[in-house]
């Protein structure tokens, strides 16, 4: 199946309605009905304002980038991006055409006929 990856940037500590930005978005998305998404931390980065953000063992102030990904339909991809402006959010996010399908035998899935 064709469909998109929707990518989003944000701060680890960044918060939205006093949950941590990523932990919302990844709810949100769930509530709409998309079948996963998932969190990834960087080691380090910068974004559009230049500042660096490095992930020290001693020192972890929650301010290196997070990225929020999920594999969608192109109207799923819609309604989390209307949802997201809707609640006032301003992320960055790529949106990238994908090819989605799942290997092998999933499990609860019918046996193959013959």
């Amino acid at each position: 199946m064709q469909g998109v990856y929707l990518k989003f940037y944000m701060q680890e500590s960044a918060r939205h309605h006093g949950k941590l930005t990523y932990e919302w978005l990844l709810e949100q998305a769930r509530a709409l009905g998309i079948q996963g998404g998932s969190a990834f931390r960087a080691i380090a980065g910068f974004g559009r304002h230049g500042h660096l953000h490095e992930e020290h063992f001693f020192e972890l102030a929650g301010e290196v980038p997070v990225q929020v990904g999920f594999a969608v339909k192109p109207q799923d991809a819609e309604r989390l991006l209307a949802l997201v402006a809707d609640a006032g959010l301003k992320l960055f996010y790529l949106r990238l055409p994908v090819e989605i399908g799942v290997t092998g035998k999933v499990l609860g899935d019918p046996a193959p006929p013959g």
